[in-house]
């Protein structure tokens, strides 16, 4: 009577004993936890970065009492922040020929500032969907090559006509190891999607509030020009920075 060798089940054993559809399937699952992982620390990085260059710049807005002195003061900071000065500076002087059109000035930089905050909006969500995906799919793929060891474990059955429990669990084993790494790639790749989305969320409410600033010092800026129309001088606001000339004077 031989003795039969022993039967090793370490996920390892297991994988290099999987078919050849089952361990692809394996490979691609490893693949796509090792690109959750990764993209999880890059993203990580990039949202850190950006909210400290969000508060400097939103504190800078804060303080500047004109748009000049806000674009002065964010400029260099390769932030949104310059950016949205820069639109509202570029509307404003585009403007310039439109008399008593405060209001329409108004509309028009909101809405050149909403464009640019939703850009920002899907550049800070960029790379997120692969997670998403990864997520949603995972489980599946790795069901599919359940399936697949199942089906190959009862064709091997059926050939030797062996129903052993230790002819039949090594294979069963094996296809099972794939549903499990499958949720391994789906569960970590779910919950650091939802979290990514919060950090995302937060910077886009970052975002919003320099918006409103930005709003804010244009409005302030129109009030100053309307105050100087009515008292009979008139702001140029083409003129060099800090030496506007004031007709009148």
């Amino acid at each position: 009577m031989t003795d039969l060798a022993p039967i090793s089940f370490s996920p390892w054993d297991m994988f290099l004993n999987a078919g050849p559809v089952v361990r692809c399937v394996m490979i691609l699952l490893a693949v796509a936890s090792l690109l959750t992982w990764t993209i999880f620390i890059a993203k990580s990085v990039e949202l850190l970065r950006v909210r400290v260059k969000l508060t400097k710049a939103e504190k800078a807005l804060e303080e500047a009492n004109t748009l000049d002195l806000g674009e002065e003061w964010t400029r260099g900071t390769s932030s949104i922040a310059h950016t949205l000065v820069m639109a509202a500076e570029t509307e404003r002087k585009r403007s310039q020929d439109i008399p008593d059109d405060s209001e329409g000035l108004k509309e028009r930089v909101v809405l050149h500032l909403e464009r640019l905050e939703a850009a920002e909006g899907r550049r800070l969500m960029r790379g997120t969907g692969v997670l998403a995906t990864i997520g949603a799919t995972s489980p599946f793929i790795g069901l599919f090559g359940t399936v697949w060891g199942i089906m190959t474990s009862f064709t091997g059955i059926a050939a030797s006509k062996a129903t052993s429990l230790a002819v039949v669990a090594p294979g069963i084993a094996e296809a099972l190891l794939a549903t499990a790494l499958g949720l391994v790639a789906a569960i970590p790749a779910v919950v650091i999607y939802n979290h990514l989305a919060r950090q995302t969320a937060s910077c886009r409410a970052q975002v919003a509030d320099l918006t409103s600033l930005v709003m804010r010092l244009v409005s302030r800026d129109l009030g100053r020009m309307q105050a100087l129309t009515a008292s009979g001088q008139v702001v140029r606001f083409d003129a060099p920075r800090d030496s506007r000339s004031v007709a009148g004077e």
